[in-house]
């Protein structure tokens, strides 16, 4: 897969993340955007750890689901870090 069809699969995945996990994660949709750049690649590297499947194919269905798999793990983390300042805080 080239370069901007694996972005392109990260900011979508990072979108459908986001409505799978709604919530006040902060940074806005900018930041959810790249966190599901960064999860479709964190997806792809533990799919191919995992399972033996990586991000080869963009229409592949093993490639969505592990780029949004991702995504969400990332955007769980991000949400449990940026929450803990924001407790910490008030």
């Amino acid at each position: 897969m080239g370069f901007l069809a694996f972005l392109l699969l990260g900011l979508i995945a990072g979108a459908i993340a986001k409505l799978i996990l709604p919530g006040k994660q902060g940074g806005g949709w900018l930041i959810t955007l790249l966190l599901g750049v960064v999860g479709a690649l964190l997806g792809g590297w533990l799919g191919s750890m995992i399972f033996g499947v990586g991000l080869e194919e963009f229409w592949d269905l093993s490639t969505w689901l592990l780029a949004i798999g991702g995504a969400i793990v990332v955007l769980l983390i991000y949400g449990l870090i940026v929450g803990r300042g924001d407790r910490a805080r008030s």
